[in-house]
C-alpha cells in the first residue's frame, strides 16, 4: 500500500479522499492556497504545504507547485480528486515523469477520451453504443456537413471536440442555420478550448442522463458498479443524483454494464471512470467518458457498499481490483443533492462566513462536507459546499429521508439551495422517476 500521498484538491473530495486514506493507514499531505488554510482536511492532513494564492491559476492548477510539494514532503502518489487537474493528461503525464504516480488513468487514456471525437471512435470499436453522428471532425465543406446532417436527421448539435460541461454545443432545427452554427461553435471552441475541432451529433429531444460507474486496475481486471440517473440539471450542470436509475431493469443494467465494463479492458483503463450516455426510448447512446471519480460517486458506493476511493488507492498501489462482478450486488436506492452557496432563485453564487451550522442525521442519511460554523466559503471557486445523500430500502424511503435531511440542514450566514432541493424532493414528477434533462430547466421557467 501507498505510505504518503498528496491530495491536490480542496473541499468535500479533499476531505472525502483524506478519510480514506486514514482507514488504509496512509499518511496525507494536504496542499492549499492562501484562501484554503483553514479547511477542513487541511486542518487534519498530517502534512500541509501552500502552493499559491487564493486564483485556481496560481495555486490548484500550479502543475509545478503541486508536484514541488509531492517532491519536498516524500510522497509517492497525487490524487487529483475531481475538477482542477483531475483530467489533464499533461499534469499526469508530468507527475509520471517525476516518479510520482498518478492516481488515475494513464495520460494516453485520459487523452483518448478527453476527445470527444476519438473517444466516439474509441467506444464504436469496443461495442458500446453511440449516438448517430458525422462519425469524425467536421471539414469546411459546407456541402459535405449538409449531406451528413440529411443523413442524421434534424434537430442535430453541433459539439466542440474539447467542450464540457454544458459549453461548446448548439442546437440546429433547420438546414438553412446550419453553416452558421458550425461556425460559430468552431470560433467558441477556439476560445474556449484552443480546439477548433467540432463534430455533430443527432440531437435527442427528450432523454435522460443515465451514466455507468465501472472501476479498472490496468491488469484486465474491470467491473461496472450500477447505473445513477443525473436527468435532474441546470445549465447542463447535475443538481439531483441517484442510484440505481428508476426504470433501468437488472436485464437492462447487464447488457450496457457489460459493454463498457469490457471497453475498459480494451482501452486498459486503470482507476474509477464513469461512462456517461443519453438514455431515450429505451436505448443507450454513449456521449462520453469521465476518467476521474464523480462527484456523485456516493450514491452508487451506498447501493454497492463499494469504496470507490479506496479502490482508486489500492490500484494506484498496483494492486488489482478487490471485487469481481459476481461480488456486486445492488441493494436499495441512494439520493444526492448537492448543496451550493449560491441564491435558490437567481443561482448567483453567496460568498460569506457560515455563522451556524447544523449537519442533518439519522439512519440513512450521509453529509459530505468541508464547512463547519464560523467557516467563511470563499468567492473564488465552485459554489458546491456540500453533497446531502439519503439511502433507504426503497426510492421513496430515500425520498422521504431526504425530505427530512434537508428540513434539518441549517446554514446560515450566506444563501443557499436547499430550497430549491425541497421544491424538488416535493415535486410528484420527480417522485414518480424518470424525468428527463429539459425538465428542472421547464420547472423553474429557464426554458421554454
Amino acid at each position: 500500500m501507498l505510505e504518503k500521498i498528496v491530495i491536490a484538491n480542496r473541499g468535500e473530495i479533499a476531505l472525502r479522499i483524506l478519510r480514506a486514506c486514514k482507514e488504509l493507514g496512509i499518511k496525507t499531505v494536504a496542499v492549499h492556497s492562501t484562501a484554503d488554510s483553514d479547511l477542513k482536511h487541511v486542518l487534519l492532513a498530517d502534512e500541509t504545504i501552500c502552493i499559491g494564492p487564493a486564483a485556481s491559476a496560481k495555486s490548484y492548477l500550479n502543475i509545478p507547485a503541486i508536484i514541488s510539494a509531492a517532491e519536498i514532503s516524500g510522497a509517492q502518489a497525487i490524487h487529483p480528486g475531481y475538477g482542477f487537474l483531475a483530467e489533464n493528461a499533461d499534469f499526469a503525464e508530468q507527475v509520471e515523469r517525476s516518479g510520482f504516480v498518478f492516481i488515475g488513468p494513464r495520460a494516453e487514456t485520459i487523452r483518448l477520451m478527453g476527445d470527444k471525437v476519438s473517444a466516439i471512435e474509441a467506444m464504436k470499436k469496443a461495442g458500446v453504443p453511440c449516438v448517430p453522428g458525422s462519425d469524425g471532425p467536421l471539414d469546411d465543406d459546407d456541402e459535405r456537413n449538409r449531406l451528413i446532417a440529411e443523413r442524421i436527421g434534424y434537430p442535430v448539435i453541433i459539439k466542440a471536440s474539447g467542450g464540457g460541461g454544458g459549453r461548446g454545443m448548439r442546437v440546429v432545427r433547420h438546414a438553412k442555420d446550419l453553416t452558421k452554427s458550425i461556425n460559430l461553435t468552431r470560433a467558441e471552441a477556439k476560445a474556449a478550448f484552443s480546439n477548433d475541432m467540432v463534430y455533430m451529433e443527432k440531437y435527442l429531444e427528450n432523454p435522460r442522463h443515465v451514466e455507468i460507474q465501472v472501476i479498472a486496475d490496468g491488469k484486465g481486471n474491470a467491473v461496472y458498479l450500477a447505473e445513477r440517473d443525473c436527468s435532474m440539471q441546470r445549465r447542463h450542470q447535475k443538481v439531483v443524483e441517484e442510484a440505481p436509475a428508476p426504470g433501468i431493469t437488472p436485464e437492462i443494467r447487464h447488457d450496457i454494464g457489460e459493454r463498457c465494463a469490457k471497453a475498459c479492458q480494451k482501452i486498459e483503463y486503470r482507476g474509477a471512470g464513469t461512462f456517461e450516455f443519453l438514455y431515450e426510448n429505451g436505448e443507450f447512446y454513449f456521449i462520453e467518458m469521465n476518467t476521474r471519480i464523480q462527484v456523485e460517486h456516493p450514491v452508487t458506493e451506498m447501493i454497492t457498499g463499494v469504496d470507490l476511493i479506496k479502490e482508486q488507492l489500492r490500484i494506484a498501489a498496483g494492486l488489482p481490483l478487490s471485487i469481481k462482478q459476481e461480488d456486486i450486488h445492488v441493494k436499495g436506492h441512494a439520493l444526492e443533492c448537492r448543496i451550493n452557496a449560491e441564491d435558490p432563485n437567481t443561482f448567483i453564487p453567496s460568498p460569506g462566513k457560515i455563522t451556524r451550522f447544523h449537519s442533518p442525521g439519522g439512519f440513512g442519511v450521509r453529509w459530505e462536507s468541508h464547512i463547519y460554523a464560523g467557516y467563511t466559503v470563499p468567492p473564488y471557486y465552485d459554489s458546491m459546499i456540500g453533497k446531502l445523500i439519503t439511502y433507504g430500502e426503497t426510492r421513496e424511503i430515500a425520498i422521504a429521508r431526504m425530505k427530512n435531511a434537508l428540513d434539518e440542514l441549517i446554514i446560515d450566514g450566506i444563501k443557499t439551495n436547499i430550497e430549491l432541493h425541497q421544491a424538488i424532493m416535493n415535486d410528484e414528477h420527480f417522485q414518480k422517476g424518470g424525468t428527463n434533462i429539459h425538465y428542472l430547466e421547464k420547472k423553474l421557467g429557464l426554458q421554454d
